[in-house]
C-alpha cells in the first residue's frame, strides 16, 4: 500500500543543499526514502524544489543513483514481453532529447532491430519544443504512441516494436521530468529515465551521455552496483542525447553485463577520406520518416554506423545469459 502521508524533508536538504563544496551525499537508505517520497507526491513543493536543485548542484553519487533507480523501478509495473527470434532478449532505448542539429535517426534503428526480430521498446517523451523527438516520427511512420501498459505489451507482441511515452510506461517518473518545465533545468529523472529497466525480465539497455561526467558517473554505477546493469547495459556518448550511433564518428562503446565491464569498440576520429553518409535532407519529422522508409526498402543505404551497431545490438541479445560474478575489467 502506498504512503500518503507528507514527508518531511529538512534533514535531506541540510545534507545535499550545501553547495558544491560543503554538500554530502546520503546513504542508500535515505535516498531511496527520499525518492519514493518523491515518485509519491508526498514531498512539498517548495521541499520538491529545493531537493531538485541541490542534486542539480551537488551531482548524484553512483550509490544515490543506484537507491533512486531502485526506487524507481519499483514506481511502475515491469512489462511482460516474449523474446524474439532466435530467443533475442528484448532492448529498451531511451529517447528523451529528440534532433535539432543532426537527424534523429533513433526510429530507423529501433526498425532494423525489429525487422531482425529483436523485440524493441522506444519510451521517451513525445514533444519537446525546437526538437525533432522519436515519437513524431513514429507518428509519420504509422507506429502510434502506446496509451497504456497492455498497448505497450500489446504492440510489443505483435510488431516487435513499441513507442511508450513515459506516461504510459512510468506516470510518477513521467510527472517529476515535467517539472523541468517549471524550474527551467533538468532534474535527476532525467538521469533515471535513460537507465531504466522497464522489462520483468532484464532486457539489453542502450545507455547515452553527453557529458564526460556522466560517463564516469554511469561507468562507476554499473562496475560497483551490478544490479543497476541487469541485463546489460551498453553506454556510449549520445548523438544530440539520443542512444544513436554517430553518423560522422565512431564512439567508444562500453558493455556492462553479468557482473563485467567491457569495451566492445575503441573510439574513432572521423577521417576526411570517408565516403560521404547519405542522410535526410532535412531535420523535420515527415522528412526523416520518408527517408527511413526508403532505407527499409532498400532504396537508400543505412548508415554504415547504425549498420553496425544495429548488428552489435542484435549479437549481443541472442547471446544465452549467464550467472552474474563480481564486476571486472
Amino acid at each position: 500500500m502506498t504512503e500518503t502521508s507528507p514527508f518531511p524533508c529538512a534533514r535531506y536538504i541540510k545534507e545535499i543543499g550545501r553547495g558544491p563544496n560543503g554538500a554530502r551525499a546520503l546513504s542508500r537508505d535515505d535516498t531511496y526514502a527520499l525518492y519514493e517520497a518523491m515518485l509519491d507526491n508526498r514531498v512539498s513543493d517548495l521541499e520538491l524544489g529545493a531537493v531538485l536543485l541541490a542534486y542539480r548542484v551537488k551531482g548524484e553519487t553512483a550509490a544515490e543513483l543506484a537507491a533512486m533507480l531502485a526506487a524507481a523501478h519499483r514506481s511502475f509495473e515491469p512489462l511482460q514481453i516474449q523474446n524474439g527470434h532466435d530467443h533475442a532478449r528484448p532492448v529498451s532505448i531511451p529517447s528523451y532529447n529528440g534532433a535539432r542539429k543532426q537527424p534523429n535517426l533513433t526510429p530507423l534503428l529501433a526498425l532494423l532491430l525489429a525487422r531482425e526480430g529483436v523485440p524493441v521498446l522506444v519510451h521517451g517523451v513525445s514533444v519537446d519544443p525546437g526538437r525533432v523527438t522519436s515519437a513524431e516520427i513514429f507518428a509519420e511512420l504509422g507506429v502510434p504512441a502506446a496509451s497504456s501498459h497492455d498497448e505497450i505489451e500489446d504492440n510489443l507482441a505483435s510488431r516487435r516494436l513499441a513507442f511508450a511515452p513515459i506516461a504510459s510506461l512510468a506516470p510518477k517518473l513521467a510527472r517529476l521530468l515535467s517539472i523541468r518545465r517549471i524550474m527551467g533545468v533538468r532534474n535527476s529523472t532525467h538521469t533515471l529515465v535513460k537507465i531504466l529497466q522497464p522489462f520483468a525480465q532484464a532486457g539489453l539497455r542502450l545507455v547515452n551521455y553527453t557529458h564526460p561526467e556522466y560517463r564516469d558517473s554511469l561507468t562507476t554505477l554499473f562496475k560497483e552496483h551490478p544490479d543497476a546493469a541487469e541485463g546489460g547495459a551498453l553506454l556510449a556518448r549520445g548523438t544530440e542525447g539520443e542512444a544513436v550511433a554517430d553518423t560522422r564518428r565512431q564512439v567508444q562503446v562500453d558493455w556492462f553485463h553479468d557482473g563485467h565491464a567491457q569495451t566492445l569498440v575503441a573510439p574513432e576520429r572521423s577521417s576526411p577520406d570517408a565516403p560521404a553518409v547519405v542522410l535526410p535532407e532535412s531535420l523535420d519529422a515527415a522528412t526523416t520518416a520518408r527517408w527511413i522508409e526508403s532505407v527499409l526498402r532498400g532504396d537508400a543505404p543505412v548508415p554504415p554506423a547504425l549498420a553496425r551497431q544495429a548488428e552489435l545490438i542484435a549479437g549481443i541479445v541472442r547471446r544465452p545469459v549467464v550467472d552474474k560474478p563480481s564486476i571486472s575489467g
